[in-house]
């Protein structure tokens, strides 16, 4: 697919250009200067991840390397073919896939929740609950390694025993290979399957592909233990920005999913961030309406309000990418995701007449992928809704966003909206590129380092320290 023929996303902050609660495009006008030397910063930091040169201490860590990363993969893909990190993602998945019934992903954080997202938002829903044909020949896939839950480890566990007949494979997934809550994981998930190949350790082993860095524990041990394949993280890829990594890739590829659109929506977004200027370019636009609505208006709070409940996990993904990006040194909006109209019913009421301290980003899929549904007339009409007969489901959708839409600026909430052609790999590329860049040229904007987590160190060494105490 030429970049030509991709739909774009479209961000608009009309919703949020309301006087004394929101911004006006002098405000806007007053900030590009600023955004622009962010972008300019920000391609100046992956220049830098490219070079030889010294990295200042400010800049370290410097995880960079997400930003062409897209490109990077679709021209080695178009030079090497098979032999291209691409085509061995592709071949993997595919060997996997026709091997096992259900695979098991372990990782946490950014190792694993870009792969939900993608799983939630493009696969059929009920993906697991449909037999084999339903599901595309593709397998059914689950997440763990991600908390320290008994009870779900267990169940888990359970469920892959009772349907014992159906191979199931496992994807481990840790840079450090560290992380105690998925060395755990692959510690006990490792054994059952050991337990459900008989102990045919070259069974065992086929069925499992580590992603990992280049020099990590996990390495190791997929090493001793003889796995034939391995994935890398690269260098200068932060966890929260792998999703274009076999981190992210081999999981959409065991799903069916196109790795290659997803990578070619987010080479479109690369572009538009390179050359459009504000005003027109949705990365620096969406920065600008979130930054100045928090330092002028206090709006410290982010709602990214998902219409559609495939969206659920893409706005989990975004709030680990924002807390963790920018809350530092004291500083940091707070994420937080909602499906509506489901969270009308909860959070709505808040969000309407509670404190103003919020800025609501509608997240809209303009066509949905099924047939729609209608509602029929029928002779039983206590309900009174043959005079809605022949609306459809996402008629009344449409209705209740632009109902909302005008609760909010009837009582000057303000809102933007991002839209999505469509929920697939390309839309959803470009959606991931434009909240990864703009978290990194905020970052910039605030004189914070987007990248690394050093307070998220502080429980693993805790944890660890009173672990081997006891």
């Amino acid at each position: 697919m030429k970049e030509s023929e991709i739909s774009e996303i479209t961000y608009s902050p009309s919703g949020a250009m309301i006087r004394a609660t929101g911004v006006s495009a002098a405000d806007l006008a007053w900030l590009s200067t600023r955004l622009v030397a962010a972008r300019n910063e920000v391609l100046d930091d992956l220049a830098l991840w490219h070079s030889d040169g010294a990295v200042p201490k400010e800049k370290i860590p410097l995880d960079a390397g997400f930003i062409d990363l897209p490109e990077r993969l679709l021209d080695e893909h178009a030079k090497r073919g098979e032999n291209s990190e691409l085509g061995r993602i592709q071949a993997a998945a595919g060997r996997l896939a026709g091997q096992v019934d259900r695979v098991v992903v372990l990782g946490i954080g950014g190792s694993y929740m870009g792969a939900r997202a993608l799983f939630e938002a493009c696969c059929r829903p009920y993906h697991n609950e449909l037999d084999r044909i339903g599901r595309g020949m593709h397998p059914r896939m689950y997440f763990e390694g991600n908390n320290v839950d008994n009870d779900a480890v267990t169940g888990l566990l359970r469920l892959l025993g009772q349907h014992g007949h159906e191979r199931w494979g496992l994807v481990v997934i840790s840079k450090s290979g560290g992380t105690l809550e998925t060395a755990v994981a692959f510690r006990i998930f490792l054994e059952a399957l050991r337990e459900s190949c008989g102990d045919d350790v070259e069974k065992c082993n086929s069925l499992i592909l580590p992603v990992t860095g280049q020099k990590s524990r996990l390495r190791s041990l997929s090493t001793a233990l003889g796995c034939p394949e391995m994935f890398s993280i690269p260098e200068g890829v932060g966890g929260r920005f792998s999703i274009f990594t076999a981190v992210g890739l081999l999981p959409a590829a065991l799903l069916g999913l196109d790795i290659t659109k997803l990578l070619e929506g987010a080479a479109v977004t690369n572009r538009r961030f390179c050359n459009s200027p504000p005003g027109e370019n949705p990365v620096l636009d969406y920065v600008g309406v979130c930054h100045l609505m928090e330092q002028r208006r206090g709006a410290n709070t982010r709602v990214l309000s998902a219409w559609g409940k495939g969206l659920e996990a893409v706005g989990l993904w975004y709030d680990q990418l924002l807390a963790e990006s920018l809350g530092k040194d004291g500083q940091g909006a707070l994420p937080l995701t909602v499906v509506n109209t489901r969270d009308l019913h909860s959070r709505g009421q808040q969000h309407q007449d509670g404190r103003r301290d919020k800025l609501i980003t509608n997240l809209i899929v303009e066509t949905p992928k099924s047939e729609p549904l209608a509602i029929k007339p029928s002779t039983l009409n206590q309900d009174r809704l043959n005079e809605l007969a022949g609306k459809t489901l996402p008629d009344i959708l449409k209705a209740a966003i632009a109902g909302t839409n005008r609760a909010y600026a009837d009582d000057h909430r303000p809102t933007a909206d991002i839209r999505l052609p469509k929920v697939d790999e390309s839309s959803l590329g470009q959606l991931f590129q434009m909240l990864m860049l703009a978290t990194a040229v905020e970052g910039r904007l605030l004189g914070i380092n987007p990248y690394g987590q050093p307070g998220v160190e502080a429980y693993k060494s805790n944890m660890n320290d009173i672990l081997r105490a006891q």
